[in-house]
């Protein structure tokens, strides 16, 4: 992509605030919307079989809208393509709360996933073409702030609903004031544009056969994530007989463990290179499978739940810089990857609790662990030799301290 000439240390650093802030942005809305479903399930009169219905629509809208990310970058540019794409994203959190039965929250989830999906396109290309201009890596931490944001959102929805606050005016008012600090924020990002001779990428495409098995170890670390932060409360309580809020704790843990894993994950990137770090991360995640499959008590089991959100923290984002890097369409790979990730979040949960069914909730957490070896086995995939704009070939899984 071609787009601004100043590149100094000062530009460069001020991009990657701007679009720091638009990752937290970004998962501020997921988790202001996640802590009020409760009420939206009481508002739409809904059991908990349709509300299970109604909660795939937000994958489904993501996964038909993301390939069109690509064209709207392609056309407008990086910066106004994000700005545009954020603003849609931030006011659909209002759509849920205001549906009054099933089908319109199912509406109202599947245009909430669309435009979430397409926003998470545009922020992760232009959150890696900041990081090749930089020339280190950027993205493990540009998604902790996605994580952060989304503890910010969430707390504040806690607040809401503990006060009894209508989720219409909460989501009204965050929905607001979301908007406004996207819009300061995408104001700092780099405006880049695709080349004159440029051709568009179509409205809609299969994801690339560069990109399918970068996607499968985003399945694999998406898997473990998705399995852990619905299940492993229930696994406490059921496997190991705890109560209620040291297993709600657990979850929390698993959490921030992830949030705090990603802030710091550029710098062990860097030190080490992308495969080496996910080879790792994947050791340390089967690990903590293992520990969850044998744990005989609850501290056994969180600690095992910490080392899985410890190994998976790095690998979304390591997987959509490689994607970025892997072909001449960064956005259109990004969003093969992404729809393959979101897939992976949308039958975890479900995945888990069949084979529970069938066995048990140990039995699932060792498809888990075998997942999370899956990490260590493909990590090479994620082995990418981009060219910075300006800069000679550079291997990104070559270590910091050894790049020429």
């Amino acid at each position: 992509m071609t787009g601004e000439t100043d590149l100094s240390p000062a530009r460069l650093r001020q991009a990657r605030m701007a679009i720091a802030a638009v990752f937290c942005t970004h998962g501020a809305v997921t988790g202001s919307f996640a802590t009020r479903i409760p009420w939206i399930q009481d508002h739409a009169q809904l059991g908990a079989g349709t509300l299970g219905l109604a909660l795939a629509f937000p994958a489904l809208g993501a996964a038909v809208a993301m390939p069109l990310a690509g064209r709207i970058n392609h056309r407008f540019g990086a910066r106004t393509a994000l700005r545009r794409l954020l603003v849609l994203w931030t006011l659909s959190l209002i759509l849920p709360s205001l549906a009054p039965n099933l089908a319109t929250l199912c509406f109202a989830l599947f245009v909430y996933g669309a435009t979430a999906g397409m926003a998470d396109v545009a922020m992760n290309a232009l959150g890696v073409e900041t990081e090749n201009r930089l020339g280190r890596s950027i993205m493990s931490s540009l998604h902790g702030m996605w994580s952060v944001g989304a503890l910010v959102g969430s707390a504040a929805g806690t607040l809401a609903a503990h006060a009894g606050a209508d989720a219409r005016l909460h989501h009204l008012i965050a929905a607001l004031a979301l908007t406004a600090a996207g819009l300061v924020a995408a104001r700092g990002v780099l405006d880049l544009h695709s080349a004159a001779d440029a051709q568009a990428p179509p409205h809609f495409a299969l994801p690339p056969r560069s990109a399918l098995l970068i996607g499968a170890i985003g399945f694999c670390a998406v898997f473990a994530e998705g399995a852990s932060m619905d299940w492993s409360a229930v696994y406490l309580r059921d496997v190991l007989d705890t109560d209620a809020g040291l297993a709600a704790a657990c979850t929390t843990a698993f959490a921030l463990t992830m949030a705090l894993a990603r802030l710091v994950g550029d710098r062990v990137v860097d030190r080490f290179g992308a495969v080496r770090t996910v080879r790792a991360s994947g050791v340390l995640a089967t690990a903590g499978g293992v520990l969850v499959v044998v744990a005989g008590n609850p501290a056994v089991a969180i600690a095992g739940f910490g080392l899985i959100g410890l190994g998976i923290a790095v690998v979304v984002p390591l997987a959509f810089a490689a994607a970025a890097r892997s072909g001449p369409a960064p956005a259109q790979a990004i969003a093969g990857v992404a729809t393959i990730t979101y897939t992976s979040g949308l039958i975890a949960p479900s995945a888990i609790g069949a084979v529970a069914d069938a066995t048990s909730l140990v039995v699932s957490f060792g498809l888990v662990t075998l997942l999370a070896f899956a990490l260590v086995v493909g990590a090479a995939v994620l082995r990418q030799k981009p060219v910075a704009a300006g800069a000679a070939p550079v291997d990104r899984d070559e270590p910091a301290a050894i790049r020429p």
